[in-house]
This record gives C-alpha cells, sequence and structure tokens, in this order.
C-alpha cells in the first residue's frame, strides 16, 4: 500500500528552502516518494505537488491535472512525475489566473504566469523528456516549479487585493454567484 504524505504548510521552513538536484533516478527510495507524492495529490484533489511540500528536499513533482472540486474545469492527464525539471523557453504573454496551494489551506490567488512554456524534465524511468505545456498545465508547471525554489504562490501576487478566501473562489469562480 502507498504512503499518504502529510503536506507541510506554509510557515514550515523547509517549505522556503531550494531543493537539491535528483542524481539517481532509479534509487527506490525516489522511485518509493513518486508514488507518494501521485497518491497524496489524489487524495487532497490536487493537480499538482511537490516533493517540498512533504518535506523532500528533490527537485522533483507530480504534475496531475484533472477536473475535481478545486479546479472543476481542469483538464484530465495522467499524473507525471517531472524530475529535475527546467523551463527552456516561454512565450511572452503573462495572463492572471487563480491558484491554490496544498500548502496553503483556505486562500486563492490571482497569479500572473506565462501563458506557454517549453520545458524538459527526467520522467521516473530517467528518459529526458521535451514538452511544451499551455494554459492551465503550463500554471501547474511553474507553481510547482517555483516550490522547488522555496517560492509560494502568494510571493508572485501583484497585490493582496488578488487574494481571496476558498470559499469566495467557490461562491464567485466556480459557482459564478
Amino acid at each position: 500500500m502507498t504512503v499518504i504524505s502529510p503536506i507541510i504548510q506554509l510557515g514550515d521552513p523547509q517549505l522556503r528552502q531550494k531543493a537539491a538536484w535528483v542524481d539517481n533516478i532509479q534509487d527506490e527510495s525516489i522511485q518509493q516518494l513518486i508514488d507518494e507524492l501521485i497518491a497524496t495529490v489524489a487524495k487532497a484533489n490536487g493537480v499538482g505537488i511537490a516533493a517540498p511540500q512533504v518535506a523532500q528536499p528533490y527537485r522533483l513533482f507530480i504534475v496531475a491535472s484533472h477536473p475535481n472540486p478545486r479546479y472543476p474545469n481542469a483538464p484530465e492527464m495522467e499524473p507525471t512525475a517531472m524530475i529535475n525539471p527546467r523551463i527552456v523557453t516561454h512565450s511572452p504573454e503573462v495572463i492572471k489566473g487563480w491558484e491554490g496551494c496544498l500548502s496553503v489551506p483556505g486562500i486563492r490567488g490571482l497569479v500572473p504566469r506565462y501563458q506557454a512554456i517549453e520545458v524538459e524534465y527526467s520522467d521516473r524511468n530517467g528518459k529526458l523528456q521535451t514538452q511544451e505545456l499551455t494554459d492551465f498545465v503550463a500554471r501547474i508547471f511553474q507553481h510547482e516549479y517555483d516550490h522547488l525554489d522555496g517560492i509560494v504562490f502568494v510571493d508572485r501576487l501583484e497585490t493582496t487585493l488578488d487574494m481571496i478566501t476558498e470559499q469566495e473562489y467557490q461562491n464567485r469562480v466556480v459557482n459564478n454567484a
């Protein structure tokens, strides 16, 4: 049975540390961590999770976009482990969109992100992947990538006026109240 890891919260100093490069992707502990992250993000109804969010200081995250109560319009994709990722290029277009974070419960913010990015990462088999990501999936990647450098979405807000509670987000944005 795969372990569900506790998600550390904003204020835990581990969330603000820069993560280390993964040297041996095939190491049993890294493969187990990938499985734990996939199980943890699914249990939490998230669309992504980074290793630092479960107090593991590695440059590794999961992108797992799918419709759920937190993101009802998210596109469907298989959970994907992205190890030692990097952004190769990005579009000039920056779009503000709503984000939340499993480590910052109860708060949403309008965060500016690149609309399209070209990324490289190693998959869980150690194979180098190159992809162009756009819109919501590009947003997930950038959000999780920030976690690897100790950055959380609230750091990216242009103003605190772009922040609302989860309840208001559900009422105003999801339910269009």
